[in-house]
């Protein structure tokens, strides 16, 4: 059964740092293009950060120099690496799959940013 789980959502004080990982199951994990999604509350979801099936990325404005996303094809996951992290990167995030007319999602982990 094809499956993305989300962990290392959680609590970060603003300035500090988070990594989130994305397992996925039961797909050809390499062939696959991913992407971090977030959605605040009240807010519609938007694409945070995208890696192709051959290493390029591509970041929203909002989180270009702070995030990193990375893939490692041994392991079936993808990271989101989250640096001097603030009020407003608080989110419900979401990990994305895509390959051809495939496209799976993720479950969510959330990550309040606060004080």
């Amino acid at each position: 059964q094809e499956q993305l789980v989300e962990s290392g959502g959680g609590l970060v004080q603003p300035g500090g740092s988070l990594r989130l990982s994305c397992a996925a199951s039961g797909i050809t994990f390499i062939s696959y293009n991913l992407r971090w999604y977030r959605q605040a509350p009240g807010k519609q979801r938007e694409l945070v950060a995208a890696i192709s099936r051959g290493g390029s990325t591509n970041y929203v404005d909002s989180v270009k120099g702070r995030f990193t996303i990375s893939r490692d094809n041994a392991r079936n996951t993808v990271y989101l690496q989250m640096n001097r992290v603030k009020p407003e990167d608080t989110a419900v995030y979401y990990c994305h799959a895509d390959f051809m007319r495939q496209v799976y999602w993720g479950q969510g982990t959330q990550v309040p940013v606060s004080s």
